[in-house]
């Protein structure tokens, strides 16, 4: 099955939802980049939130990012979307082997550290909106719930969960996010707060053949969905971003790369793919940066 993003409301109106199963794309990261069990697990949560928080953008040509920088081992990891439904992320460090948590689960929170997560929302107008805060628990859902909290003020509930097979491979990945609308009956709320306190991990659900439609019915009862859209690992790098990137260093540093080396490689963060630069193109490039 292809991954893929829903969004929708209850049939009283007093929630929204996003649902995605993003099992390829996580895969697909992990294949580019290589990461350890536990990378592929928190890079993986960040960007099934990403895929669901893309959706909530207006403009068809509008961009969302997602970093997280901390003091633990992993670094940090970068995450890019946009209304598309294209999804791209790299971690700072690929191989990170720490032990266990006390639950004897991948330690995302112990890979992360201490933690700053910052979201970005590229809407078109003079300056993005940038959302900051830091990371409460490094569980990665529970950020999002805070993040969604404090700097959107919309209470809303986030379950995200990526599970890792004994070959290091995706074998379960998705999540979902509710969220509280302004006309939200409190007894509607009651009941969901009641709900969540005994819901099994969405990779629980997911191997035992559940949909991650089905996993919000059972929160939410009766919904609404409204789209079904397929999401995929996109990387939009190219030759023309490359050589603007290698002008943006200016004729001073070109010129010594083109006499030291007579030429540059450089390589996309987010798929690994390299683009050389021989002597005639440096030469190119400085000549349009001079103008002569």
């Amino acid at each position: 099955m292809k991954d893929y993003v829903v969004r929708g409301t209850d049939k009283d109106r007093n929630f929204r939802f996003f649902g995605s199963i993003t099992r390829e794309i996580v895969q697909t990261a992990h294949e580019y980049h290589q990461t350890s069990p536990v990378v592929t697990a928190g890079l993986g949560r960040v960007m099934t939130a990403a895929t669901m928080m893309g959706q909530m953008l207006k403009g068809e040509r509008d961009r969302l990012s997602v970093s997280i920088k901390g003091d633990g081992p992993i670094g940090g990891v970068i995450v890019e979307t946009n209304a598309e439904g294209h999804i791209k992320g790299y971690p700072y460090t690929s191989d990170v082997n720490i032990p266990l948590n006390p639950d004897g689960k991948l330690d995302v929170s112990g890979a992360f550290g201490n933690a700053v997560m910052t979201i970005m929302k590229d809407m078109g107008l003079k300056e993005p909106y940038i959302g900051q805060t830091i990371l409460v628990s490094g569980e990665i859902a529970e950020d999002f719930t805070y993040y969604f909290a404090t700097s959107e003020q919309t209470p809303s509930v986030v379950a995200l969960g990526v599970l890792v097979d004994v070959d290091c491979s995706v074998k379960q990945s998705g999540g979902f996010i509710i969220q509280v609308l302004p006309e939200a009956l409190d007894e509607a709320i009651d009941r969901l707060e009641k709900q969540l306190k005994d819901f099994p991990a969405i990779t629980t659900l997911l191997e035992e053949g559940k949909t991650i439609e089905q996993a919000i019915e059972s929160l939410l009862g009766e919904v609404d969905f409204f789209e079904k859209k397929e999401i995929k690992y996109h990387c939009d790098c190219s030759l023309d971003q490359m050589e603007r990137g290698l002008m943006s260093i200016g004729e001073k540093e070109l010129t010594e790369i083109l006499e030291e080396d007579k030429q540059a490689e450089l390589v996309c963060h987010f798929c690994n793919k390299k683009y050389l630069f021989q002597e005639p193109q440096l030469q190119e490039l400085i000549r349009e940066i001079t103008g002569r």
